[in-house]
């Protein structure tokens, strides 16, 4: 529940960026002295009257933050997350390249390995160097360590327009419901969530995943990101399709021993998932900043005092 808030006083930097088309509002705030509530985030996110993303990056330093400070130790910065409604959200797969790429440009990292805390626990980023290709020079891909998935054995079926397809239950820090179709047309226009049964596995609701395979080890998905609605791209949903590509095709490398590597398309880009046979999972893909600036301040007050 958010508690009475004011709108600050002192200005609100803010940037704004993307990977592979999930784009992110950024406020760096490492004291922790800004305000967010929900209203405000969702202000903030309208893609008509505010900056426009599918979530929000709050970038604070984990010592500051009362749900980082046990974490501090491993990790300096935390990435308070928020949906695009307001609602807080445990990890953002793209995010977390998108918070490593606004710390290299803000000078707090280089190239290199980074620790980022979310609410899903201490994710591992490396950052590589800037590439030298024929269009120019260009910043480096981000590899993420996902973790490990966790795969509830539950039995759960998403339906859309009257057809029902069996669904994969992935929880990847966040939960995921993947589902294998003939065509991505199946999914539906995604503006309200797909019904998933038993709603009961999801309490908190779930990230629903529709994958169509392209080739081997090659996937294309859309995807329905709770509090989003439908998103050009989804870390974690990418995460969750190339575990179950990887159990349904007999590629489990806890089974088999050796390392196995999907390529995801999605609607904004490409995302490389890798599983490794102690289950870890790395995500690589671009993050992209597109703009920076300062909020309004007559804006800001007029949000905190008029959104309900």
């Amino acid at each position: 529940m958010d508690h009475v808030s004011t709108s600050p006083t002192a200005p609100v930097a803010f940037l704004k960026g993307h990977g592979t088309e999930n784009d992110f509002v950024i406020v760096p705030d490492p004291d922790n002295t800004i305000d967010l509530p929900s209203r405000v985030v969702a202000a903030l996110c309208d893609r008509r009257a505010g900056i426009g993303g599918d979530g929000l990056l709050h970038v604070v330093r984990s010592a500051a933050h009362p749900e980082a400070r046990a974490m501090a130790g491993e990790a300096e910065w935390f990435m308070d997350y928020r949906n695009a409604d307001g609602s807080v959200a445990e990890m953002c797969g793209n995010g977390v390249r998108v918070f490593a790429r606004y710390l290299q440009r803000a000078g707090h990292v280089t190239a290199g390995d980074l620790a980022v805390a979310t609410r899903g626990g201490v994710k591992r980023a490396h950052l590589a160097k800037r590439a030298v290709r024929a269009t120019g020079t260009e910043d480096g891909d981000i590899t993420v360590r996902m973790g490990r998935a966790v795969l509830p054995d539950d039995g759960v079926t998403v339906a859309v327009g009257g057809r029902e397809w069996p669904a994969r239950n992935v929880n990847m820090g966040n939960p995921h419901a993947v589902t294998f179709v003939e065509e991505l047309a199946h999914a539906g226009n995604l503006y309200s969530a797909p019904p998933v049964s038993p709603a009961s596995v999801y309490p908190d609701g779930v990230n629903v995943e529709f994958v169509v395979d392209r080739g081997p080890r090659h996937v294309a998905m859309r995807v329905h990101e709770r509090g989003s609605g439908e998103t050009r791209s989804c870390g974690t949903g990418a995460c969750a399709v190339a575990v179950a590509a990887a159990r349904r095709d007999g590629t489990d490398p806890a089974v088999t021993g050796v390392p196995v590597a999907y390529t995801v398309d999605l609607p904004g880009g490409r995302l490389v998932i890798t599983e490794h046979p102690d289950g870890e999972i790395e995500m690589t893909g671009p993050a992209v900043i597109v703009a920076e600036g300062n909020l309004d301040p007559a804006w800001l007050e007029t949000v905190f005092r008029n959104t309900p």
